[in-house]
């Protein structure tokens, strides 16, 4: 609310202007006395009561006013001040009943008292009162420039807020509970996409540090401080990964900093996070970076800055990073996120398409409130919308986290007080808990799963670093996401249902696995996909064993494990292959080439419905395609071979859908 900001400014300019400036004697409805004008006792209190005000005492400065005003009832100054002294010791009703009373003397004497009664009066959730009188203010001839806005921008707000609180939204605040939440401040959380890691600050004697706790048993466990990160100076708002691999934080004043607030980063290697490092002068300047939220698939990282260059006095901003991991020039999320205001405290979901964020500058119940905004086709942001009363107040709301199913909401409230709060600088205020609540529907991103996975040496069991993790979305044949495997051999990565999903994860002298995941017809998904992965290493093939293979012939070489090519699509009841096998194609074509002395043979297989004759044509027929693929794009017909084997060797049972689409299925052998 403006109470802040008018108790620092606009009251300290009141008051001197109440003091100082020479009085106006403008139309009036009878006469009235001033401060210029006023003798007797009733100026003697008001001089002492003014003397008061300097000293800070309020209350005796109210009761010489109210002295001054039993002896002259119309000293339109003391009337003034005595509802200044209200307005200031948050006794909104006696300010406005003494506003009221100023304005009846004479609405023109000094008329930015409307627009101070305007205040008192959203305060007290009097918005049509409120309207009323903010339309007074801009019809009154005032001259000041900033106050007009700001009653236009109140005015605003008033009529969001009637709006707003006669349709509240769903909200239930629970507290995380004593585990998490201790005598010392919590706030600015953040957690990994399979929940199982919470990540948030607490104050602890003055000094801000990382705290993390992990799920067991749906509940989290004893928050334990973060020392490999924390330091004796302070640690801000930080972003953990999807994978909990990864963290980006705020910290300032640092030696190796470029501004007053930059931006870190620290990794998760063999369960130990690294020392934490500036992330540069391509994402820091010297300005104040902070308040980052980075992207699931590790590619953006999105933060807050008063870099210039920006719509206001703090934009959101967001950096993607190559896959050399280099990360490019910020930009700005332009005008439609941005405003001329506070924009900041960006999170991005797991989904990648919805924003939720922190503004002053859009309509909204006063103060900071909490927005969300989501990815057009073409890739800008929509308008944003407020998440509404009562998650939006009066008071200052901030940082809100989302998790990866969109229902629930992680976020700090003051324990004392009934507002949402946790911006940079009322947390060193406010007594901080952590809550969580379940958010409306329609305010979720988009639905999404993720897929883990351990990736091992099929034969040794040796766990794989390094290993290339590609999913590529089959609608387009475009990379949705692509990853390593971490020192131990493992990835998480986020699928946003309601699309097609290739994975592919191959290694040097490693044939690739591949996976499908068939998500486009899928609205909910209430378990991820947890993978073990054996990459199984490829032979050594002597020079002199050149293959012969011709299709549909045996080669005299051994045969090793058949490779289903988990992404090579065919029509209904045809051998023609569909644009979606391309990606699939390709990495085999790039195996082959990869490792020119490699023969395989292409197997096809089919369900055991229709005759078996016509199966095994159609087998035959597909396993031919990809022969032919692999032909047509520039391998040599004599390292490949291919055989239809019908309904002859089915993976699975033939009595079920599921199984007969693991039946109907193309793989490939590498001929030893």
């Amino acid at each position: 609310m403006e109470k802040l900001k008018f108790v620092s400014v606009i009251i300290a300019g009141l008051f001197l202007f109440l003091q100082c400036a020479v009085a106006q004697e403008a139309k009036s409805n009878g006469p009235y006395m001033t401060r210029k004008t006023m003798s007797g006792k009733a100026k003697k209190y008001y001089e002492k009561g003014m003397e008061y005000n300097k000293k800070g005492d309020n209350k005796k400065a109210i009761s010489e006013y109210a002295k001054a005003l039993k002896n002259a009832p119309r000293f339109i100054d003391a009337q003034i001040q005595w509802a200044a002294m209200h307005y200031d010791m948050d006794n909104y009703a006696q300010a406005e009943v003494g506003f009221e009373k100023a304005i009846a003397i004479d609405p023109a004497y000094k008329k930015k008292v409307l627009y101070v009664l305007g205040i008192a009066e959203m305060q007290l959730e009097k918005y049509k009162e409120s309207i009323e009188h903010f339309e007074q203010f801009l019809k009154s001839g005032s001259k000041n420039e900033t106050l007009l806005l700001k009653a236009k921008k109140h005015i605003e707000t008033c009529n969001f807020s009637l709006t707003s609180k006669g349709r509240p939204v769903p909200f239930n605040p629970i507290n995380l509970g004593d585990k998490i939440n201790t005598t010392n401040s919590a706030y600015l959380p953040s957690v990994t996409a399979d929940e199982s890691v919470l990540v948030y600050t607490e104050r602890v004697r003055g000094q801000e540090d990382f705290y993390i706790s992990v799920k067991k048993d749906s509940v989290w466990q004893v928050g334990v401080p973060m020392d490999d990160i924390n330091t004796d100076l302070n640690e801000g708002a930080q972003s953990i990964s999807a994978d909990g691999k990864f963290l980006v934080f705020t910290a300032c004043d640092r030696r190796d900093g470029y501004g007053s607030c930059d931006l870190y980063f620290s990794e998760n290697k063999k369960g130990k996070w690294t020392k934490p490092a500036n992330m540069g002068n391509m994402i820091n300047t010297r300005a104040w970076e902070s308040q980052p939220s980075i992207s699931a698939d590790g590619k953006a990282l999105y933060f807050a800055s008063n870099r210039s260059g920006g719509y206001g006095v703090k934009d959101i901003f967001v950096s993607h990073c190559d896959e050399a991991g280099v990360w490019g020039k910020p930009k700005s999320l332009g005008e439609v996120i941005n405003t001329k205001g506070h924009d900041q405290s960006p999170f991005i979901h797991h989904d990648g398409q919805t924003l939720y964020f922190m503004s002053d500058g859009h309509p909204g119940m006063g103060g900071h409130d909490l927005f969300f905004s989501r990815k057009e086709k073409d890739g800008t942001w929509g308008k944003p919308t407020n998440l509404g009363y009562p998650i939006n107040t009066e008071a200052e709301e901030s940082t809100l986290v989302i998790s990866l199913d969109g229902k629930t909401a992680f976020f700090a409230r003051d324990k004392n007080k009934t507002e949402n709060t946790a911006t940079d600088d009322i947390s060193r205020k406010a007594d901080l808990d952590l809550y969580s609540f379940e958010l409306y529907e329609e305010a979720r991103p988009q639905p999404v799963t993720y897929v883990k996975a351990n990736v091992t040496d099929a034969s040794t069991k040796k766990k794989l670093a390094e290993a290339k993790v590609e999913f590529i979305d089959l609608s387009n044949n475009q990379r949705h996401a692509f990853s390593k495997t971490d020192a131990d051999g493992e990835f998480l990565v986020c699928l946003p249902l309601g699309k097609n999903y290739a994975l592919s994860v191959s290694k040097e002298l490693y044939v690739f696995h591949s996976e499908n995941f068939a998500l486009a017809e899928t609205n909910s998904k209430d378990e991820p996909f947890i993978l073990e992965i054996g990459l199984q290493p490829i032979p050594t093939i002597a020079a002199n064993d050149e293959p012969t293979g011709t299709s549909g012939s045996s080669s005299p070489l051994a045969e090793g494990k058949p490779i289903v090519l988990k992404n090579v699509f065919f029509e209904t009841g045809s051998a023609s292959l569909k644009d979606a096998s391309i990606s699939e194609l390709n990495r085999l074509k790039n195996l082959l080439e990869e490792n020119p002395k490699l023969p395989i043979r292409i197997n096809g297989h089919t369900d055991n419905v229709g005759s078996v004759e016509d199966n095994m044509v159609l087998s035959n027929d597909r396993a031919k395609a990809v022969y032919d693929y692999l032909i047509s794009n520039g391998i040599n017909s004599n390292r490949l071979s291919y055989k239809g084997f019908g309904e002859t060797l089915p993976i699975a049972s033939n009595e079920d859908p599921v199984g007969r689409q693991k039946n109907r299925r193309t793989e490939f052998v590498i001929i030893r």
